[in-house]
Order: structure tokens, then sequence, then C-alpha cells
């Protein structure tokens, strides 16, 4: 599984010039599954999220997560996470999940990030989306559960 993670002011994501979600302060999940992932990896990975302390406090230290800055999510599903792009520079998608099982765990991983007290925003799993966003710093931050 990977994130791309990114702080942002505000974020949204639209298909066909419709907007489909929208946050202001929070983070853009930009999220990927290999047909190994499951609920070890999610589990992981949500609470790696939801701790991460990236928001600003009163000293100006990169040191409160999410609740604490009442920030939400946009999450993004994105195959291409899992480019290859050894050969050739056409890149090539085989390391990425199966449709139907990267789909079932996208939305398990939402839940889950809701579960965990986070209002959560989504793209449309498989559709051409646009995505525009003020990144904030910029903060971004990769996790692959891979390199655990």
């Amino acid at each position: 599984m990977r994130v791309v993670l990114q702080r942002v002011k505000h974020a949204q994501v639209s298909i066909k010039q419709e907007s489909v979600g929208k946050i202001n302060t929070g983070y853009l999940l930009l999220v990927g599954f290999e047909d190994k992932d499951g609920t070890e990896q999610i589990d992981y990975l949500v609470h790696k999220i939801v701790n991460l302390r990236v928001f600003e406090d009163e000293k100006h230290k990169m040191n409160l997560n999410l609740a604490k800055v009442n920030g939400s999510i946009l999450s993004v599903s994105q195959f291409t996470l899992y480019a290859d792009t050894k050969h050739g520079n056409r890149p090539g998608f085989t390391d990425a999940g199966d449709p139907k099982h990267a789909k079932k765990c996208y939305d398990q991983f939402n839940q889950k990030l809701r579960e965990a007290g986070v209002i959560v925003e989504t793209g449309e799993f498989g559709a051409d989306m646009q995505v525009d966003l003020q990144n904030d710093g910029p903060v971004t931050i990769i996790y692959d559960t891979d390199q655990l």
C-alpha cells in the first residue's frame, strides 16, 4: 500500500468539472494498493496518518495532528503510484492491485479513517479525476508498507 500525503490549506477533486469532494485544512491522500495489501496494511497506515503531527503549534513547531486542528482528509485512489518506470518510457502498472481488490481496500481504508473520527471526502474509484490543491508548507509525506 502506498500513500502520498500532502498537508493542504484546501483541496478538491472533480469529475467532468463537477466537484465530488472538497476539504479545507487537512490532508490530501493519493492512495494505491497492490494485491497483497489487506487489513494489516490499512490499519497500520490509518494509525500513522491519524496520529501524524505535521501541523504547527503555538511555537511554530510541527507538533499537532489532524484532530488538533479540526482537519479533514480528501482521499483519492491512484493506481499510478505503482508505476514501473525501470524499462522504456511508458510506465507499466502490473504491480497495481486488481481493481476489485483495490476498490475493496480503498473503501475499507476510508471507512477506518472515518471510524477514527476523521471527516473524509473522496474521489470516485477508477474515474478520470482532476485534483486541485493548495499544498501547505509544502509538506509531503510518502508511506509505503513494503518498506516496513
